[in-house]
């Protein structure tokens, strides 16, 4: 009994000490005297999701809470983020309807890619963004292909003169509907022609580029490829950056989403990755800065 009794003691005593000092708190802590240690989750945060919340107010709380970037915000706003002591994850570019699937948007993609590279460089961001674009009628699956890598290989050289990672986004194309009918426009992308993660992954391996690799979206693959840690895994060493949702309906990373966020995570540091995690959930709870604390703290493993 003896025996039990210290046990029991012993666990209350940790317990104890666990509320008394709170996750996020210790991480915004050991995050910003830099004792962190190194195989943790590195978040950041979708900024469009959160709108119509001033950004600059999001960027408080995200420094209170222990994440480290935020990315999907106006780039006017990028000095005063920086200045808090947030990094920029992830520079925006051309957008996923008006991609390099089609020659007629080559010549913007090309120039909205090497400004967005040059933004990167500036603010020390790791990444720009880009898409395949949506189908276009007349142009089958080879010419598609083949138009993308086109349009990539003109704007890689200068990727890599820079030394900035382009990350192509697979999206879901299922049609998701609002209790009105109509379909929400930023849950799904009927149309999008880069709707397959393997389809993707044979691009960039085509390619054949360090600074090209895949966005690997957790809730766009749940929906069309499932099998997410399998896939994480097969395709790690060419990922380059991750965004999370709760499925169904991109919501927050709770108890009512199908995704198991802490073994995903795990499944992540796992494979050796060191990037940005960011969260791109659409908050549906009074509170949106709760549920990003509880996003956040679910996977902080």
């Amino acid at each position: 009994m003896k025996r039990r009794q210290f046990i029991s003691q012993a666990v209350a005593a940790v317990a104890a000490t666990s509320l008394a000092r709170p996750r996020h708190l210790w991480a915004q802590e050991t995050s910003e005297t830099g004792s962190r240690p190194a195989n943790h989750i590195r978040q950041s945060i979708m900024g469009w999701c959160f709108q119509p919340m001033d950004m600059l107010e999001l960027a408080q709380h995200c420094k209170r809470i222990g994440l480290e970037a935020m990315e999907g915000i106006d780039s006017k706003l990028y000095d005063q983020v920086t200045d808090m002591g947030l990094k920029i994850s992830l520079v925006g570019s051309h957008g996923f309807a008006k991609g390099p699937i089609d020659p007629d948007n080559h010549a913007e993609v090309e120039s909205k890619l090497r400004k967005s590279i040059d933004l990167a460089v500036k603010y020390n961001a790791p990444a720009v963004i880009t898409f395949t674009g949506m189908k276009q009628q007349g142009i089958n699956d080879a010419a598609a292909r083949k138009n993308c890598l086109d349009c990539w290989k003109r704007v890689i050289p200068y990727a890599e003169e820079k030394g900035i990672t382009l990350v192509l986004e697979h999206l879901n194309s299922k049609a998701h509907l609002n209790p009105d009918g109509s379909v929400h426009p930023m849950k799904g992308h009927p149309g999008y022609w880069g709707d397959d993660v393997h389809l993707c992954a044979e691009l960039i391996n085509e390619l054949g580029s360090e600074r090209f690799k895949l966005l690997f979206d957790i809730y766009h693959v749940q929906i069309m490829n499932g099998d997410l840690i399998a896939n994480l895994r097969r395709y790690q060493s060419i990922i380059g950056h991750y965004h999370t949702a709760g499925n169904p309906g991109r919501r927050e990373l709770d108890e009512r989403n199908e995704i198991n966020y802490p073994a995903v995570m795990r499944a992540i540091l796992d494979t050796g990755y060191t990037g940005y995690v960011a969260q791109e959930f659409i908050p549906t709870s009074d509170n949106p800065i709760d549920s990003l604390e509880q996003a956040y703290q679910v996977c902080d493993v």
